[in-house]
């Protein structure tokens, strides 16, 4: 029977974390782990922690005197692993029923796969867990190999996948290693990119997380403002092409075509803003054609040809725009 390690990161979420324990421990999975990892809470986190772990055996904690910062949060979750597969689950967020056996059964039965995602529901400020309509027990997937994982994120500059979740093998992650601290904001896309290097990537097409949005999340700022999270997702880019990346073929190809697509990715984020009436258009389209020149020429219009979700993009932007 598979078993999986889950870690919690956690910093004055102590409101959440009740509710994020609660739907590791209740996944039909015989062999789980959890790892709550507080760094130096002010709040009554630890003491959440402290209860969960004296009401259930598979609680661990890690309960730090003083706040070290995220990565040493996530990097002490992989070295303690040691389970078959391994998840990162943050403490605002939630898995779903059954998401770690629809993971783990899909991996289990190809040991090629590296590493697994779904979609996500999302829920806002201090809402409760959302009711999630029962998802299939054998989701449909599609599989992509490594190479085409990290082709796609060149052609378009962004993942657009639920952290919470990714399933990991855990000789994969140990391989793979740690979240490199040189990136703080884009850590997890280059670490998954990492990760496509060491086998197959399945998408199940079924709800397994989910990602409770507000004021105090980690990625609030960078989504506030567009320009900064694009910066971050092309030093993402550099870090990992620089690093493992460089031994792949053509990999100096794809790091150009990283570069034009996140350049891409930029430009029509600067049209969506400025079809919103958002200052931040201007400084959008500056990025865009400083990474890519040809974009102040031509508008890159085969960018869109590859987003999956440009027909929705554009009708919500005409609404708007016709209010």
């Amino acid at each position: 029977m598979a078993s999986i390690d889950v870690v919690i990161p956690n910093y004055n979420y102590g409101r959440y974390l009740e509710a994020c324990v609660n739907s590791v421990l209740s996944q039909d999975m015989a062999k789980i782990r959890v790892l709550i990892v507080d760094n130096a809470s002010t709040d009554d986190s630890a003491d959440v922690a402290r209860r969960l772990a004296a009401a259930d055996s598979r609680v661990e904690l890690l309960l730090r005197p003083e706040n070290l910062g995220p990565h040493a949060s996530f990097n002490a979750g992989i070295d303690w692993a040691r389970a078959d597969y391994f998840l990162l689950l943050f403490a605002d967020d939630f898995l779903v029923p059954g998401a770690l056996r629809r993971a783990t059964a899909v991996m289990e039965r190809d040991c090629g796969i590296a590493f697994c995602y779904g979609r996500d529901v999302a829920i806002r400020g201090d809402e409760p867990i959302p009711e999630v309509e029962p998802q299939p027990v054998s989701p449909p997937l599609r599989l992509m190999t490594g190479r085409a994982f990290i082709e796609r994120f060149c052609r378009l500059g962004v993942f657009q996948i639920p952290g919470p979740s990714i399933v990991v093998r855990t000789s994969v992650q140990k391989r793979a290693g740690h979240y490199r601290t040189a990136l703080p904001h884009s850590d997890d896309y280059e670490l998954w990119l990492r990760l496509a290097l060491y086998g197959t990537v399945a998408e199940l097409d079924c709800v397994q997380a989910g990602i409770r949005s507000h004021d105090a999340n980690r990625s609030t700022e960078l989504w506030a403002h567009q320009t900064l999270h694009i910066r971050h997702t092309a030093d993402a880019a550099e870090s990992f092409f620089y690093h493992e990346g460089r031994w792949l073929d053509g990999a100096e190809t794809l790091r150009r075509r990283a570069r034009r697509g996140i350049a891409e990715r930029a430009y029509w984020s600067a049209v969506s803003h400025a079809l919103r009436g958002n200052g931040e258009a201007w400084k959008l389209l500056m990025l865009a054609f400083r990474m890519a020149p040809a974009t102040a020429v031509l508008p890159p219009l085969g960018y869109l040809l590859h987003r999956a979700d440009t027909l929705s993009r554009m009708r919500s932007l005409l609404a708007r725009s016709q209010r």
